[in-house]
């Protein structure tokens, strides 16, 4: 099924994320115990160690698997459900050292050193690899990359623990991809289109975000990667509803009211 041209501004398209943020916020708090506030336990939790001198690293684990549980990361092929808990203690313990306090809560429109903070970024993106790459290969069998753990659970611990990067799941690709505003890859390259586009709408995002609750009924307020995560997710969880639900037939071109109109119908 080929994708015909997007015809949309770029205010068009942040129209489009400011009202899919909105949905998806107003899911989480109006249905009790929705799934998806378990992002907010684990970033409120994880921000909030950052400050104390005996970080709980147990109950953090507890809440980096439950949170990546609720949001897919535990599904019957994946490796993590083989283990307990504690397998996450040590990554826990390194997402805690002072070397990421910068990536905590990060306003990536506001940095001065771009290219620094990218390398940061992706020098603990290789620390988590690292860590998690030799226990899914001794868990694992028939694995088509045999060196990597997936983007979707490095960027899932990422988003979790820090908010500094979108989830690269499949409907958060489909969103970026099928608007054209970044690529499907988490890289360098990829995270600096979603900053310039942050850049380009920061103010749309942060008078949102001043309407939006506070995480966990915390006074820390969304990231914005969490923003720009929360968006595109709808988005493109929208976009591919539809396939699903038309198939053999060929996608509309993507305007501004076909989008919403299915995001609206999503919801």
């Amino acid at each position: 099924m080929k994708t015909m041209n997007i015809v949309m501004s770029n205010d068009e398209i942040m129209k489009l994320v400011e009202l899919a943020i909105s949905l998806f916020v107003k899911k989480t708090t109006q249905i009790e115990n929705d799934r998806y506030k378990s992002w907010e336990y684990c970033y409120h939790s994880f921000i909030s160690a950052r400050n104390s001198s005996s970080p709980d690293y147990d109950i953090l684990s507890l809440h980096l698997a439950f949170y990546l549980a609720s949001w897919g990361m535990y599904r019957g092929s994946s490796f993590l459900l083989q283990k307990d808990y504690k397998i996450h203690t040590p990554i826990v313990k390194e997402l805690l050292k002072s070397d990421y306090d910068e990536l905590a809560g990060k306003d990536w429109s506001k940095v001065s050193e771009l290219d620094k903070d990218l390398r940061v970024l992706e020098r603990l993106k290789n620390v988590i690899n690292a860590y998690y790459a030799p226990i899914r290969k001794d868990v694992a069998t028939d694995l088509k990359n045999k060196e990597n753990v997936s983007e979707v659970l490095i960027t899932k611990i990422l988003m979790g623990t820090l908010g500094c990067a979108p989830a690269y799941d499949r409907y958060f690709k489909a969103g970026i991809k099928s608007l054209n505003v970044s690529t499907g890859n988490f890289n360098k390259n990829s995270t600096k289109k979603l900053i310039a586009f942050y850049k380009v709408n920061s103010n749309r995002f942060e008078q949102l975000c001043n309407t939006l609750p506070c995480v966990d009924g915390s006074p820390i307020k969304y990231p914005e990667m969490k923003l720009v995560d929360m968006g595109f997710w709808l988005i493109g969880y929208a976009i591919e509803w539809w396939k699903e639900n038309h198939k053999g037939e060929q996608l509309p071109s993507l305007t501004y009211d076909f989008v919403k109109r299915i995001l609206l119908t999503v919801k």
